[in-house]
């Protein structure tokens, strides 16, 4: 509407100023794009109306400029802030005029976007599953189990042929980041297998009902949490576990939590992504294809920092999972998967891909032979 205002005031301005003789076939007048200056190619004397007509030009080009709602846990000192910084950047070239907005609690940032307060969005997958249950579901549980993984399958997601699964409504998935494997931290090490963990309370996302439905079938106590709290509750010894990727390990302090007794298990069970979701309507066509594209291309610098972040978590903490065990919680984690998709928290096209990555990785594994995901 602002703009159509705008455009009205132009065309009677321009109509007034015609009559007074103002214009002429030598004077040339410019509506700038997103990021380009007022241009006139000829000089000539002005009165206030013209003045008044630029002026409105230059509102009007202000209009066009996007407002980007980005979470990270430390605001704009964050990796994914300064990565957020040079996307901005980029999108200069698509025809946007991104200015960053930081967020340190996910909530927030969230339904700031739904409120349209923001024309852009960048979050964690699972929080970003509302907008987008395809890419929503690439953190299932046990479905990609290292970050080479995780990389291969978004590489995918950037080619034009998914270009309609990215899209629902108003939103766009205009991009997918790998943030990590999500890792066990338990605050006594000698909780090493799965019925060492019945009766312990686990953190979980409140949003998420995958990761209450997998903590009971564990035999465990779900406690509700947030990406604000979880940490706070993992080193205050609210909950004796937890799951989180080696990138908040140091902003959220949980060496804490994890005291002198306390331990990380070596054994991925999520890979956590980060999503550039948009409103479409607020870009220009195409936008979100070319996003994905750049996004895609910044994959080796993302995996290159989650595992600067592992390699920086001291020894001490790390501690390995048998391999017999390991099979167990494969089994376990199928399972999990296979009743969600059923109830419908994860997208079955989502599931048939990450089961096809997979057995292109490990063709040997029992799943590979089975029809059910």
């Amino acid at each position: 509407m602002l703009e159509t205002l705008h455009e009205a005031s132009l065309k009677q301005l321009s109509d007034e100023l015609t009559e007074q003789g103002m214009f002429c076939k030598g004077f040339a007048f410019f509506l700038p794009s997103r990021s380009t200056p007022l241009m006139l190619y000829r000089t000539m004397t002005m009165n206030n109306k013209l003045l008044a007509l630029a002026a409105l030009a230059v509102t009007a080009s202000g209009a066009h400029a996007q407002v980007a709602c980005v979470y990270d846990p430390v605001g704009s000192a964050g990796d994914s802030y300064a990565v957020m910084k040079d996307y901005a950047l980029a999108s200069k070239a698509w025809g946007a005029n991104i200015t960053l907005k930081p967020y340190t609690d996910e909530r927030v940032a969230a339904e700031d976007f739904k409120a349209g307060q923001c024309d852009l969005v960048s979050i964690t997958g699972m929080r970003g599953r509302q907008f987008n249950a395809f890419t929503g579901s690439i953190d299932a549980l046990g479905g990609l189990p290292s970050n080479e993984l995780a990389q291969s399958v978004m590489n995918i997601l950037a080619k034009p042929q998914l270009a309609a699964d990215m899209v629902n409504g108003d939103y766009e998935v205009a991009g997918v980041v790998p943030l990590g494997s999500a890792f066990l931290f338990v605050n006594d090490r000698s909780i090493n297998t799965l019925a060492k963990a019945a009766g312990k309370k686990i953190a979980v996302l409140d949003y998420d009902k995958a990761q209450a439905k997998m903590v009971q079938k564990v035999g465990a106590q779900p406690v509700s949490a947030d990406v604000t709290t979880f940490g706070g509750k993992f080193n205050n010894g609210q909950v004796d576990i937890i799951a989180a990727p080696a990138i908040v390990f140091k902003p959220l302090e949980l060496y804490k939590g994890l005291g002198t007794k306390g331990a990380i298990a070596r054994f991925p069970i999520a890979q956590i992504s980060g999503n550039v979701i948009i409103h479409k309507a607020k870009f220009p066509a195409g936008y979100g294809q070319k996003s994905r594209e750049w996004v895609a291309s910044q994959l080796p610098r993302a995996i290159s920092l989650i595992k600067k972040n592992e390699a920086a978590i001291p020894a001490k903490y790390w501690m390995d999972i048998p391999a017999n065990d390991q099979v167990g919680y494969v089994k376990l984690m199928r399972d999990s998967r296979v009743e969600l998709t059923k109830e419908g928290i994860y997208n079955p096209k989502m599931m048939k891909l990450l089961k096809k990555i997979r057995c292109q990785a490990n063709s040997a594994s029992f799943e590979c032979a089975l029809n059910d995901e």
